[in-house]
């Protein structure tokens, strides 16, 4: 049993470095948008999360995020509006903004192409959201590549692809471009009501399909199945535009509100695992302290896992003072308990068992003359970087849960 235990330990200690090695933390929606990329690129809110997270400050944090969130309340929501001329792009944006062709300020509509470059409209339907009308793929001798290039996706927060007549190989490399860009589309085919005069099927079959053929092209090239929307542009009130304005409204809430806050919480994961290394990082820069700690006994190692979760401010006293102060009292019970640690990690179980506190206490006697002083201090530092991993990944969690349940939108669309 003993050797058992001691080729264990061994094993542990081989893979020591690899260990305290802080795993990178990144959080990853389903989706990404402009809106939220801004965020990611702006390096005051990085410094400002950075900041609450070094200090342990759960309050602040949700200030900051407070502040963010209402500041980008006022920011619009960028739609790009593409597909093949003639499909009725620019009919479709009359339509969705619920306004004439003959009014002023609709979008041009003809059998030809009208839209030359990039146009923005917006809708009081859809406030602080702009409605860009780009000009229709395969109307110059570009390929799709340089279309797409010069379209510049990535500044678009969602992209509906407009389709008639045919779903063609153009409307699937958008898809594709648009799945492999991480952005929200939709696929929205605007001239039922002509394929309905014009067609000998009765309209459940025809409206079948029309979605089966949309959807077989778009499996082909392996595009996951996005919205799709069988519309007239002529009938803004049937059909599917009120299914299509119910989904984008709450696109729209996702993109705002839910994206946002995502991308916050994975500007916070990320300081978290920076400070955790760093902590980690100073065990090394002072070996004296570990050296003389009594880290073998249950009370040191509650104390220093209380320390952790004091740095990261998670503690019971942090998480009670965020409860009184934003009334949420369930997040006084959120602080995890030293009593859980051990069931977070199977390493730092054994670690924490009797027969390994047995063995350090033997390699420390005065008998081996301090033979194995090097060996049980890198145990040690291995025990207290798993620590602070879990005490690193439950700030993480806690702090996740305080950003949703204490930071708000100003303006719900």
């Amino acid at each position: 049993m003993w050797l058992n235990m001691m080729w264990k330990a061994i094993t542990l200690f081989v893979n020591m470095a690899k260990s305290l090695i802080s795993p990178s933390s990144k959080s990853n929606t389903t989706k990404e948008s402009f809106y939220t990329n801004q965020i990611l690129r702006s390096q005051e809110v990085n410094k400002k999360i950075g900041e609450a997270v070094k200090e342990g400050n759960t309050l602040k944090l949700i200030c900051v995020a407070n502040n963010i969130m209402q500041s980008m309340s006022r920011h619009p929501i960028r739609i790009a509006v593409t597909g093949d001329s003639g499909n009725g792009m620019s009919s479709f944006i009359n339509a969705l903004r619920e306004i004439g062709h003959e009014e002023e300020d609709s979008a041009p509509t003809g059998v030809v192409r009208t839209t030359q470059k990039p146009a923005l409209y917006s809708s009081f339907k859809f406030p602080n959201v702009d409605l860009w009308d780009l000009p229709g793929t395969g109307v110059t001798s570009q390929s799709m590549e340089n279309y797409l290039e010069e379209m510049d996706f990535d500044k678009y927060d969602l992209i509906i692809i407009i389709a008639s007549e045919q779903f063609s190989s153009n409307h699937v490399k958008l898809a594709k471009a648009m799945q492999s860009m991480r952005r929200r589309f939709y696929v929205v085919w605007t001239k039922l009501d002509r394929d309905l005069n014009t067609s000998a099927l009765p309209e459940p079959q025809l409206r079948e399909n029309i979605q089966k053929n949309i959807q077989e092209n778009l499996q082909k090239e392996g595009v996951e199945e996005p919205p799709i929307f069988l519309v007239s542009n002529f009938s803004p009130s049937f059909d599917d535009f009120q299914k299509l304005r119910v989904t984008l409204r709450r696109d729209l809430y996702d993109i705002r509100y839910i994206d946002s806050l995502e991308t916050l919480s994975g500007i916070c994961d990320r300081h978290i695992s920076e400070k955790a290394f760093s902590l980690k990082d100073s065990m090394h820069t002072r070996p004296q302290e570990i050296a003389v700690s009594r880290m073998c006994d249950t009370a040191d190692l509650q104390e220093s896992f209380e320390n952790y979760q004091k740095l990261f401010g998670v503690d019971d006293g942090s998480l009670q003072q965020v409860a009184q102060r934003t009334g949420t009292l369930q997040m006084g019970c959120m602080a995890m308990k030293f009593h859980q640690l051990h069931t977070k990690d199977w390493r730092l179980r054994l670690m924490m068992s009797f027969p390994v506190y047995m063995f350090l206490k033997c390699l420390e006697v005065s008998w081996w003359y301090g033979l194995w002083n090097f060996f049980t201090r890198g145990l040690r530092l291995w025990r207290q970087g798993l620590i602070i991993e879990i005490a690193a990944q439950n700030a993480k969690t806690v702090w996740r849960h305080v950003l949703k349940d204490n930071t708000h939108l100003t303006e719900v669309l």
